[in-house]
């Protein structure tokens, strides 16, 4: 079957694949730096390498990722598709390389420690659990997710909401417009503080620009798919700004979301607690949150559950 004129028509040899993750490479860069010159620097790679890595990669893709007007280079509309892309496939190659990347049961597991000592480490985990937890907070803003069909004005999320954190999508990034009084956020770095978020896209923690690309995926992958997702997490976060980063472990549940003019809500429902299962942390490091952080979970939540 002849595919149509408009889609890229695929590789006819496989004679590019030993170079695609320097492919990715030079592509990458060029798409942010628009400057040959610059890349090539960046990348310690000469003029022609790079214009070689670009042809090839655009004959191996059926299309034109570049347009080049009076010496400067702009993505294409093809390009700018395929750039994401290439961004999660180097991040995820670079990490996976590291050993910062894998699954475990078929579910994502990210790890990153950093010579100061600061590290983070994130489980997903089956939403069915959730069934089963003495804990009720992510079990009923679950329950009244459902309930609602994701729409955020709905009467059925109405008690749980106020522990939500809510994001919209932007062209710079997650951007945090809503904040529950009785939400995570609030309790640890203390409401007046908190507010200061509002209008503000999700700030990087440390570990680079390739784990940091990991962090967002699953932010990306509930607004891809439009469902929920589970992760345990354990890091270091300062709770002032002048503070030393403090231990925190969290059940953290993401949900597909409406607002009133039907576009897409990103809820966040983060749960502090020690009852957190992640592959290859032990649970001596995950009880360093101090004691008092943790959420109390015998809220009047209960008396919604049936």
């Amino acid at each position: 079957m002849t595919p149509p004129e408009n889609e890229p028509k695929a590789a006819k040899a496989p004679e590019y694949h030993a170079l695609l993750h320097e492919m990715i490479r030079s592509f990458v860069t060029l798409a942010r730096t628009l400057n040959l010159s610059h890349a090539v620097k960046e990348l310690g790679n000469t003029r022609q390498t790079v214009r070689r890595h670009i042809t090839n990669l655009e004959e191996a893709k059926g299309v034109e990722l570049f347009n080049i007007e009076d010496r400067q280079y702009q993505l294409t509309e093809a390009g700018r598709q395929a750039l994401p892309e290439a961004l999660d496939i180097l991040a995820r190659g670079n990490s996976w390389l590291n050993g910062q990347v894998s699954h475990v049961n078929g579910l994502q597991w990210f790890n990153k420690q950093t010579d100061d000592g600061w590290s983070f480490w994130q489980q997903q985990r089956p939403i069915s659990e959730l069934w089963a937890s003495p804990r009720p907070l992510l079990r009923e803003s679950l329950r009244a997710w459902a309930l609602a069909g994701g729409a955020l004005d709905s009467e059925a999320m109405a008690h749980v909401r106020p522990y939500f954190m809510v994001f919209r999508d932007s062209a710079s990034g997650w951007v945090c417009v809503e904040l529950g009084e009785e939400s995570s956020y609030v309790s640890w770095f203390g409401l007046a503080n908190a507010r200061s978020s509002i209008g503000r896209n999700v700030g990087k923690m440390p570990g680079g620009d390739d784990f940091a690309r990991l962090l967002g995926m699953p932010f990306s992958e509930v607004n891809t798919k439009r469902h929920m997702r589970l992760d345990h997490i354990f890091t270091q976060v300062k709770r002032t700004e002048d503070g030393d980063p403090v231990p925190i472990s969290y059940q953290r549940l993401l949900m597909g979301g409406r607002f009133p003019d039907e576009s897409f809500a990103l809820i966040s429902v983060v749960d502090r607690c020690y009852d957190i299962d992640i592959h290859r942390l032990e649970q001596e490091k995950i009880r360093t949150m101090p004691e008092d952080l943790v959420m109390e979970s015998d809220i009047a939540l209960l008396k919604y559950e049936h």
